[in-house]
């Protein structure tokens, strides 16, 4: 692999800063300081630039607890993005599984595999998704059955059938719902459909990839092997 892309990739800049840094003297290997970005490197190795250790990983995934506040987008020109959250994973390839509205948190993951991403999203596949809601208005086992049933959220199509879980009761009510699309707002416009508010919705799990409650907003950690081993059967073109 060229040496400017190994490390362009790997976040240590664009193309063009990192062929900057390489004719300056600042990337060695073992003490070996290396000046062509065109020369070839074996991306097992472990290279630094200035000082900082960089290793090249082909595929990367983070588990994100997202805050309110920031858009599920790589780059956006008036708000603060969910891969601002992560300041030393700024390798390119980067994207949120998804999307979660800007003042919904929870569940996101980041990664640079666009296969698993697909398998993922991808509505033939009717992976779960479920959340964790407060909602303005007292709930019923009607509107359990009727989010069994689908709902006309104004498309073409009804939703297809969700699990609604009523946990708590009142004007105020606490839920878990478990729906397997992605529609624009399709939660707020579920409930908005039986004339509920949502006031609070956190994502606590995708398909078999399950929050880290350990996180806090705006925090992330790698996943382990045994989550990404589990993810990985959703994956696309294996």
């Amino acid at each position: 692999m060229r040496l400017d892309k190994f490390l362009s990739d790997m976040g240590a800049g664009t193309r063009s800063q990192v062929k900057q840094k390489i004719r300056k003297g600042l990337v060695t290997l073992d003490d070996k300081v290396l000046l062509h970005p065109e020369q070839q490197v074996d991306p097992g190795l472990c290279l630094y630039v200035e000082g900082e250790p960089f290793f090249y990983s082909e595929m990367e995934y983070y588990m994100l607890n997202k805050p309110a506040g920031y858009v599920s987008a790589r780059t956006d020109e008036s708000c603060q993005t969910v891969l601002d959250l992560l300041p030393g994973k700024k390798r390119r390839d980067l994207f949120p599984v998804g999307r979660l509205d800007k003042d919904t948190q929870g569940l996101l993951l980041i990664t640079n595999d666009g296969q698993l991403a697909h398998g993922l999203l991808s509505p033939k596949h009717h992976v779960d998704k479920s959340y964790e809601a407060d909602i303005r208005g007292c709930l019923t086992k009607e509107h359990v059955s009727m989010f069994l049933s689908g709902l006309d959220i104004g498309e073409e199509k009804n939703t297809l059938p969700a699990i609604l879980e009523i946990l708590k009761q009142g004007e105020i009510s606490k839920v878990r719902v478990t729906i397997q699309e992605g529609r624009f707002h399709q939660v707020k416009r579920m409930f908005h459909t039986i004339g509920c508010e949502v006031l609070y919705l956190k994502r606590i799990s995708m398909g078999s990839l399950k929050l880290d409650e350990t996180l806090k907003p705006g925090e992330y950690r790698l996943l382990t092997e045994q989550e990404l081993m589990e993810l990985k059967k959703y994956k696309v073109g294996k």
